[in-house]
């Protein structure tokens, strides 16, 4: 089984080929196109490991985007006791579904 360790937005992700993850929104791509993860600091083959310092060096990792969508919606409550202070907000994070195609070297 071959996997990689990409990182997208300051965040690391495990990625198979034929899997998918989900990473923070990346604006301007719409769905369909092949998004480049250049990033990569851990390819491991069937009996190889390559650990990069701190990136391994011509391995990229290939994705198509799946789709943009929400995550759960949060609900924020502050609250000061005696104060007559309260304030509710909410927050819902927006992420990108990421098909991994391929792991492999630059050509």
């Amino acid at each position: 089984m071959k996997y990689a360790i990409v990182e997208s937005g300051g965040k690391q992700y495990h990625a198979e080929v034929g899997s998918t993850i989900e990473v923070d929104l990346l604006p301007n791509n719409n769905e369909g196109d092949k998004i480049v993860l250049e990033n990569v600091y851990l390819v491991s083959d069937d009996d190889s490991i390559a650990v990069g310092t701190p990136t391994v060096e011509g391995v990229k990792v290939i994705a198509k985007l799946v789709t943009h969508f929400k995550g759960p919606k949060l609900i924020v409550f502050k609250y000061r006791a005696k104060k007559h202070y309260r304030v509710k907000t909410g927050h819902r994070q927006q992420y990108t579904r990421l098909l991994i195609e391929a792991i492999g070297m630059e050509k």
